[in-house]
């Protein structure tokens, strides 16, 4: 079965980027959302720029004070 999307020029040309030699739209498709691949954490190593980890370290301290632990008895 055969269904008619309609794409912007800009989404086009993002999906015709994406496709590799001998794959099909369909494919392309099926590839970028198959939400079943996991991705390692390592590959946001050494990502984050910034310079607000004081903050940052802040905010969770807050978070954590907030927080009530409740104790479980077994």
């Amino acid at each position: 079965m055969t269904k008619v999307v309609s794409l912007s020029k800009k989404a086009y040309q993002t999906l015709k980027d994406l496709k590799r030699p001998n794959e099909s739209y369909s494919d392309v498709v099926l590839r970028i959302s198959n939400t079943k691949q996991k991705k390692s954490i390592l590959q946001f190593a050494g990502t984050w720029n910034g310079n607000d980890i004081d903050q940052i370290y802040t905010q969770i301290q807050n978070t954590r004070e907030k927080t009530t632990s409740r104790e479980i008895k077994i």
